[in-house]
């Protein structure tokens, strides 16, 4: 009985150590795959949705704009796709904040799209390929901070797109303790998705 007991012990403790190994290797890769930057040309940029305070970007959000807006200026994109909707009536939605932060930066009106209802990543992609499609746009670079970028791609690639990354090269997540909490959030929502095929989060 003594036996039983310390083999399923050393079971569980077996059990717990594969799975927090596999979690690491998933974490590892997210972190891996986000630090790759490329010089990479697209007909248009997609700026993934973040929180918008008011009519301000949060400084996550500023972040993936001041990206977008470099990678306009550069010459490496034409058009600027903005996706997110808003939280609760009453307040702008995200591409619209992202809208007018760009066009307070030079970035012409009629070089920007905007999608005003997604609330998730993978409605931000969806929401994107429409009107990807309705302003005949084949090519994106999509734009989010380092560790969103992972799950972002896949869910891209999964609907078809032709897309490439273009992680922020700063962030707002700047301390451990934020950083960590993040990781944590993506490399689950990962796994989520990869084996699930569930995309529900709110945009990241």
């Amino acid at each position: 009985m003594q036996l039983s007991v310390l083999s399923f012990r050393k079971i569980i403790l077996l059990g717990l150590v594969l799975l927090i190994s596999a979690y690491t290797a998933v974490a590892w890769q997210i972190v891996q795959f986000g630090n790759q930057t490329s010089d990479a040309s697209a007909d248009a940029a997609v700026v993934l949705g973040a929180a918008a305070w008011g009519n301000k970007p949060s400084p996550v959000y500023r972040e993936r704009i001041n990206e977008a807006i470099s990678l306009y200026k550069n010459g490496r994109v034409h058009w600027i796709i903005f996706t997110g909707g808003t939280p609760q009536s009453g307040y702008p939605s995200e591409a619209e904040v992202g809208r007018q932060f760009s066009a307070a930066h030079g970035v012409p009106n009629s070089a920007m799209l905007v999608d005003i209802e997604s609330r998730n990543t993978w409605q931000n992609l969806e929401r994107a390929k429409e009107l990807m499609e309705l302003a005949g746009i084949r090519s994106v670079l999509l734009v989010s901070d380092p560790l969103h970028m992972s799950r972002a791609m896949a869910m891209a690639l999964d609907l078809g797109l032709q897309a490439k990354p273009a992680p922020t090269l700063s962030s707002r997540f700047r301390s451990w303790t934020t950083w960590g909490k993040f990781l944590w959030r993506e490399t689950w929502l990962y796994i989520d998705y990869r084996m699930f095929g569930r995309h529900s989060d709110t945009a990241a």
